[in-house]
């Protein structure tokens, strides 16, 4: 009797083991998105499925969906990054300086500042044994306060011609290009594999063959380059940097990755779906209580009501580990 007892499973544990189902984890942030688009659809009266709403989160969205493409190598990889922000500033001001040589310049020097950020962070957090999440938040502060230090007379502006750039063919067609790319890596070569391996677990990831330092070296290269050319995207748009140029970027991307069903703890779970599904719910969710009309406060308070379910939707909890 006693062993028929331990065997039974609580209705949490019930409801935990569907929601760990491949198929339902798979659906879920879709659903979700669905969801959320046609309630908010209906509270704002249609205006959100308008024409002239979509182009305007569109404008929104480039940004963050480029930026969120490299973090989202990173997290699988059971890692975080919250230098993003700031490694965004930092691009968007060194594009705004090269821009009045060459655009083409422009954009390889924001990618090449962003990829060396991504290796200071890496070397703290490989050769150092660091936790990631530690390492990103020192850098965070320290290229906020050099952000701050070359804007804080006046914004850094870009050449004027920059905004010829500013285009939707432009920059829908980077940010198709990134996605095109990442999903073809992530999902036909050992690229993606690996990264789930090393975010289920890092020793049994050596035992198998994987060079996990060299793996996580490039990821945060990578991912820092990526960020690089989000930031053209970006001064293509707005044309000058302030001292809170990128601001919130991290907390954003990692928002929208938790909303596309992402486990923050990576693994063999993630699917290269949670970056588009997760970007756009997110902007979709703040744009319509905007349109609402819902004050910033309560905005706030009920985009972290939902951040807190989903979170607890597909948290998985017996495979819970420390962020590396």
């Amino acid at each position: 009797m006693n062993e028929l007892n331990l065997e039974k499973k609580s209705f949490g544990e019930k409801v935990g083991d569907f929601l760990g189902k491949p198929v339902v984890r798979a659906i879920l942030p879709i659903l979700g998105l669905v969801v959320i688009t046609l309630l908010l659809d209906a509270l704002t009266h249609g205006k959100i499925l308008q024409a002239s709403s979509i182009k305007l989160m569109l404008s929104q969205v480039y940004v963050l969906m480029i930026a969120s493409t490299g973090v989202f190598m990173i997290m699988t990889m059971g890692c975080l990054d919250f230098s993003q922000g700031s490694m965004l500033g930092i691009a968007s001001i060194v594009v705004c300086y090269l821009s009045f040589y060459s655009i083409p310049l422009a954009i390889i020097g924001g990618m090449l500042t962003g990829a060396a950020i991504g290796a200071v962070n890496a070397f703290f957090h490989v050769k150092r044994k660091i936790p990631s999440f530690i390492v990103t938040i020192c850098t965070m502060y320290l290229f906020r306060g050099l952000c701050s230090y070359f804007a804080s007379k006046k914004p850094v502006a870009a050449v004027s011609t920059i905004s010829a750039y500013n285009t939707i063919p432009i920059k829908l067609g980077i940010t198709i290009a990134v996605l095109l790319v990442a999903w073809f890596i992530f999902t036909f070569t050992k690229v993606g594999p690996n990264l789930k391996a090393i975010g289920a677990g890092e020793k049994a990831s050596r035992f198998a063959g994987i060079k996990v330092e060299k793996t996580k070296w490039l990821v945060y290269i990578i991912a820092g380059a990526i960020t690089g050319l989000a930031a053209f995207v970006n001064i293509v748009k707005v044309g000058s940097v302030t001292p809170s140029g990128g601001t919130m970027l991290e907390t954003q991307i990692l928002i929208a990755l938790v909303l596309g069903g992402m486990p923050v703890s990576g693994g063999p779970m993630v699917r290269f779906s949670n970056v588009i599904c997760g970007v756009l719910t997110f902007k979709i969710l703040a744009s319509g209580l905007q349109m609402i009309g819902l004050a910033t406060e309560r905005s706030q308070l009920i985009e972290g009501i939902v951040f807190l379910i989903v979170v607890a939707l597909f948290s998985d909890r017996r495979s819970l580990q420390v962020i590396k």
